[in-house]
This record gives structure tokens, sequence and C-alpha cells, in this order.
């Protein structure tokens, strides 16, 4: 395998990559190679949440997400969930329960991002960025799954996250 990188940035590197699939084809792939990230739903009560109304770019507007973020070189994810949780919410977990990993792309990148339940939450440091234009909200969590289904939560991991915190154990609430 050769790899040629044709940007470096700061969403990740941008490769191009001359690749033997099974069976032996050789082909060329253009790759985003990624360095993580880490999402997390938290919960102010049994039944009521956090999510975010950010403005993106990308997507053509503001769409509904969860808090996440991109990891730091040699970050943990966990570290990462709970760093963007107080930056992006204002609220810093008193625990925190890992409850999946997606990889959002897999056709063109390698990013993964790991899920987080975020519980115990106390007031810490809102810290939004530069270029953040985000609005909070708390919103029962049937509330948020209904919109899941109405197609208005169209983020993929904040999809997942939200269903995957409704098989939690009873008690991990």
């Amino acid at each position: 395998m050769t790899r040629r990188v044709l940007h470096e940035g700061k969403v990740g590197t941008f490769a191009l990559v001359d690749a033997e699939l099974p069976g032996g084809t050789r082909v060329k792939l253009e790759i985003l190679e990624h360095p993580g990230a880490a999402a997390v739903v938290p919960f102010l009560t049994d039944d009521r949440i956090l999510l975010l109304r950010q403005y993106r770019y990308a997507a053509g507007g503001t769409i509904w997400e969860i808090p996440a973020g991109k990891l730091d070189p040699g970050e943990d994810p966990e570290t990462c969930a709970l760093r963007e949780l107080e930056e992006e919410t204002g609220y810093r977990a008193g625990r925190i329960v890992r409850t999946g990993e997606i990889l959002t792309t897999p056709g063109f990148t390698n990013e993964r991002i790991y899920l987080y339940a975020a519980y115990d939450l106390v007031p810490g440091r809102l810290q939004h960025g530069r270029g953040e234009v985000i609005e909070i909200h708390e919103v029962p969590l049937e509330e948020a799954l209904a919109m899941v289904e109405s197609g208005e939560i169209v983020d993929a991991k904040s999809i997942v996250a939200l269903h995957h915190v409704t098989r939690a154990t009873p008690g991990a609430r």
C-alpha cells in the first residue's frame, strides 16, 4: 500500500491510497484519516436530556445534535466526551457511561465516534468556540426520540446515541 497526503487540515488528513482489496484487486482510494470523536447524551433527570441546536454550514443550516467533538491528539474518548459536554452545555458529569461506537461513513473515512451517556450533571463552564453557534435546549427523552422518528433530528451520531440510551439497563440512569 502506498499513501500520498493531499491535505492536512483541522478535521483530519486527506490522503490518496493505493490499496489492495481482499481478492487482490488494486484500487486508488481517497480517504479522510480522522482522529476520532466522542458524543454524549446528557441527562438532567431520568427522563430529561440536553439537546443542541447548532449551525452547521456543511449541513446547510441549523440542526439538532447532542454534544460532540473531535479527539485531541492522545486524548482518551471519555475525556473528550466530558470536555465537550462542559464546553458545549456548561455542565460537568458526575458519572459517564459508554454506550457504544459508530463508524460514520466508512466508504471514505476511518472516523469513529465513541458514544456516552452523562448523569449527575452539575454546573460547569460554558466555552463555545469562536466558530460555534449553539443553543442549548432541555427536552424530554421521549420527545427527542419522537424528533428522531419524525425526521426532525437527522444527525446520525445523535440518532444512534439516543437509541442506545433507551436500551440502558434499569437503574443505569
